[in-house]
């Protein structure tokens, strides 16, 4: 099992935020399909977890060919930030980086799902926010993952 040390978080605590300042790690639980933004650009989107809470996780580029469902990633210097100004995203963004160091077996939990969460600015401190309700416990965007067990292990 993979543990939150000193030197990340865990993803229960991420919030919105407009620096790079996230540092944790996370297995990947599932992975939508690639697509095409401007021409250029290859995204996909995909669900992670570690033993706290899961989030919505976006790939860039070449990392939507590097990572599959099973690998254990570290991400440094990430930010979780709307994407689109409508979906809460946890992304590596142009200052951080994606590494996996593992894969297959991790414990997690698919709820709360940080992305499906309400956040508003925190009316005492411009620079924050603050969550104001659940949106749905569970990821709306990957619908299968509900009847999964605990501990992700690939036969």
């Amino acid at each position: 099992m993979a543990m939150q040390t000193s030197h990340t978080q865990a993803l229960k605590d991420i919030v919105p935020a407009a620096r790079n300042n996230i540092n944790t790690q996370f297995i990947v639980l599932e992975k939508g399909r690639i697509t095409t933004e401007g021409g250029q650009n290859k995204t996909c989107m995909g669900l992670v977890a570690d033993e706290t809470a899961s989030v919505h996780f976006q790939l860039w580029n070449e990392e939507c060919d590097s990572f599959q469902a099973g690998d254990i990633i570290h991400l440094s210097n990430g930010i979780f930030s709307y994407h689109h100004g409508s979906n809460l995203v946890l992304r590596a963004g142009k200052r951080g980086k994606v590494e996996k160091v593992g894969e297959f077996t991790m414990a997690f939990v698919e709820s709360p799902n940080m992305s499906e969460i309400l956040w508003l600015p925190d009316p005492n401190n411009s620079g924050k926010y603050v969550r104001e309700s659940v949106i749905s416990p569970f990821s709306r965007i990957f619908q299968c993952c509900k009847k999964r067990p605990r501990c992700f292990k690939l036969p």
